[in-house]
């Protein structure tokens, strides 16, 4: 019993008030996180998500569009003071997310199958109420994520890639895209989304447009993406998309046939033309990345040549390609393929690690080193690190290898590769 007494005490102490920018009622909260340790976790974590889930979608207008639609909203918001920032990212899986203090992203995948402004609006309206109602710190303070956020704002070791590969920053980065909503706080930020698109000039139809778009993809049996993206981190109901259609005409039927909000169809389908040009290719592309999957290596370079076709100068697709040309054993095409995906998008993680590869095997050292380089500044990983180790090594650079292998061998201490690294790194440490 008096061990259960001294826990309480003690987090008694640690808890203390945080006060709702939504609400304005004072909550309490194990280590209360500051608006500037928000904004530093969301900023820190950000290029990290966008990495994990394909890059940006290589689009600049789309880009400026999303931005102007999603500060739109933004400024009417609880919060419109914050850092916002809006992305597509190039991943088929309809998905929405944000992280603290005002990075949101949209998928390319959910992105394609809206039909209207508003609808975008209501779906970027939702993630700024999450922002605005703090709900991904709540999460955070219940959970473990807390920690890590924490410690990636003190991580001096999480700022180099060799630290990087161990350190916080991605493992915080993969559980806010894995992070999920209560109930409650999926309601809260549907009626919060819906107040800005209407003090924003939207018409909250769009916010029904969307609910039944989703409900469609519910009645239809949805499809592995829907349910591995957005349904799993936003619990979908149909009681969920009556109690939106019930706010919307209970307090603000006024604006549902006023001209003054707008659905606004004309400059959004302008907007995505680009990206519904090139989606018969990135289907494909999905298919290859399954046969692949599933061992038919052949199927799938025959299926990224035809994705390549349908939609040309994509970097996702023209890496996917060469990657499969890697294991296929081809070194010559793969070089082509991931030489010209880092031309046309350099700042993607995985088509600089395999270019690098490639180059490391073909007994280029220095230029393998640059590309592995690069890659591990997006995106560390114990795959990329160990060959960018491997390139020092043979460049004669003993001493960043070493490093780097031990940094490997810390970060997958139980796999093949961080075991290799770790009898290199004693053969070399034995040379000293």
């Amino acid at each position: 019993m008096w061990q259960k007494l001294l826990w309480f005490c003690c987090a008694l102490a640690l808890t203390g008030c945080a006060v709702n920018p939504v609400t304005g009622r004072n909550e309490l909260a194990l280590s209360p996180v500051s608006t500037q340790q928000e904004i530093e976790m969301g900023q820190k974590a950000f290029p990290r998500v966008l990495q994990k889930m394909g890059a940006d979608f290589p689009d600049p207008e789309l880009d400026v569009y999303i931005n102007r639609v999603g500060m739109r909203l933004a400024r009417v918001s609880h919060r419109p003071d914050l850092p916002y920032r809006f992305k597509v990212v190039n991943d088929s899986s309809p998905n929405a997310f944000a992280l603290p203090g005002g990075s949101i992203v949209i998928s390319r995948g959910l992105l394609v199958g809206l039909q209207n402004e508003a609808q975008l609006a209501a779906v970027l309206g939702h993630e700024i109420g999450h922002v605005t109602a703090r709900h991904a710190v709540q999460g955070m303070q219940r959970e473990s994520l807390l920690n890590l956020g924490l410690a990636v704002l003190g991580a001096a070791a999480d700022q180099t890639p060799y630290a990087g590969l161990a350190g916080p920053t991605g493992q915080l980065a993969a559980g806010l895209i894995d992070k999920t909503y209560s109930r409650e706080q999926e309601s809260e930020a549907d009626r919060l989304g819906i107040d800005y698109m209407v003090k924003a000039g939207y018409n909250p139809l769009g916010s029904v447009q969307v609910q039944e778009y989703f409900y469609r993809q519910i009645e239809g049996g949805a499809q592995p993406s829907w349910l591995a993206g957005l349904f799993r981190s936003h619990p979908f109901s149909k009681d969920r998309m009556r109690a939106n259609d019930a706010y919307v005409r209970q307090s603000y039927a006024a604006t549902l046939n006023n001209p003054a909000y707008r659905l606004d169809v004309d400059p959004f389908q302008a907007a995505v033309r680009n990206l519904r040009a090139l989606e018969p290719g990135y289907r494909l592309y999905d298919r290859a990345r399954l046969q692949e999957r599933k061992g038919d290596l052949n199927g799938a370079i025959a299926t990224y040549l035809q994705a390549a076709a349908k939609a040309p100068d994509q970097a996702l697709i023209l890496t996917g390609l060469g990657m499969a040309y890697l294991k296929a054993g081809d070194l010559r095409s793969a070089r082509r393929h991931l030489a010209r995906a880092v031309r046309l998008q350099g700042d993607y993680y995985r088509s600089r690690l395999g270019l690098g590869y490639v180059l490391l095997q073909q007994h280029k050292t220095a230029r393998a080193i640059t590309q592995l380089e690069r890659s591990m500044d997006l995106y560390p990983t114990a795959q990329g690190g160990f060959l960018l180790a491997e390139g020092y090594e043979k460049n004669g650079r003993r001493r960043e290898a070493l490093q780097l292998y031990q940094a490997v061998a810390r970060a997958d201490s139980r796999g093949e590769l961080g075991q290799t690294a770790a009898r290199r790194a004693a053969r070399l440490a034995g040379r000293r």
